[in-house]
């Protein structure tokens, strides 16, 4: 659901969560767990409320830290993690301007009708900055409706977060990575037209526009593609094609080993394995194409090595 204004008189009554949810970790699924067991309580639908674009987008734009999700990939992650619904809200300069007390009216009062809200203790909110985990206890105590804080789940004795699974996906560190995802790191979406220069070069690719000014990683990988019924090994690189230079935004390109296949207007999932490289500029197309036979060689030693 979008916007504030589809509410409707059957969407009051519930249990809420607010926030960006990017990646939905393990701290999420904690929290899910958290309103999905109050929910069964007070026997009402759990809901998970978050903003488009993210206020960090929103304010700083490129700067913003590079998303772990599409907005697709996490509502289809919070529904199969087992909320009931959610609330995707337009973070505009309306919702900006919003003082802390408007919030608490207009959303979690007339909006949402909450019943018990879960929220993490240093939540903050309002263009006047006065919304804090001690005022939404004052608001629960007066409009009777529950407050509870999230739980903190940590990994290593470190707090599992969206920025720290960033670091080590930046890193090139996948098992770690998974572990606080609780689940192996995927890119999905739609196989689109591009150039066709695979194709030309004689490596064909299929290409995933990530529709955002930053990925989470970037370089050449090994990978596994999920299509509708197999996995199949693959190079993929993740960035600008810096030696043709035609790309202002990301896009993962996928390099499928030993298969052939019209995937065109199909959505995949790219499981990301092994870093091989970091993304290079070459200075001709043959140093390039020299430079992606070594890749895919690597990748299938690695493919072979992990097989055995």
């Amino acid at each position: 659901m979008r916007g504030l204004h589809n509410l409707r008189d059957e969407h009051r009554g519930c249990v809420a969560t607010i926030g960006s949810f990017d990646g939905v970790h393990c701290g999420h699924q904690r929290i899910i767990a958290q309103i999905n067991e109050r929910s069964r309580y007070y026997n009402l639908p759990s809901v998970v409320t978050m903003f488009e674009p993210q206020p960090r987008e929103y304010f700083s734009r490129e700067q913003a830290p590079a998303r772990l999700m599409r907005l697709r990939e996490k509502v289809d992650a919070l529904l199969d993690a087992g909320v009931d619904r959610v609330v995707c809200l337009q973070f505009n300069r309306a919702m900006r301007s919003l003082t802390a007390q408007q919030f608490v009216d207009d959303l979690l009062i007339d909006g949402l009708g909450i019943k018990c809200l879960v929220i993490g203790d240093d939540f903050h909110f309002g263009c006047d900055r006065k919304g804090d985990f001690a005022m939404l206890e004052q608001e629960g105590a007066e409009h009777g409706f529950e407050v509870v804080s999230t739980q903190t789940i940590k990994a290593d004795r470190q707090r599992v977060s969206s920025t720290r699974i960033r670091a080590e996906l930046e890193a090139g560190h996948f098992d770690a990575a998974n572990i606080l995802l609780g689940r192996p790191f995927r890119i999905s979406g739609r196989v689109c037209y591009g150039q066709q220069l695979g194709r030309k070069l004689g490596i064909p690719t299929a290409n995933v526009n990530l529709h955002r000014y930053r990925a989470p990683l970037s370089g050449v990988f090994a990978v596994e593609v999920l299509l509708a019924d197999e996995r199949v090994p693959g190079v993929a690189n993740v960035g600008l094609r810096p030696t043709v230079g035609d790309l202002l935004k990301p896009v993962l390109e996928v390099h499928l080993l030993d298969w052939t296949g019209d995937i065109y207007g199909q959505r995949i999932a790219v499981e990301f394995k092994h870093k091989l490289r970091d993304e290079q500029k070459f200075t001709t197309l043959d140093e390039l194409v020299i430079n992606i036979h070594q890749d895919i060689k690597t990748a299938r030693d690695y493919f072979a090595n992990v097989s055995n």
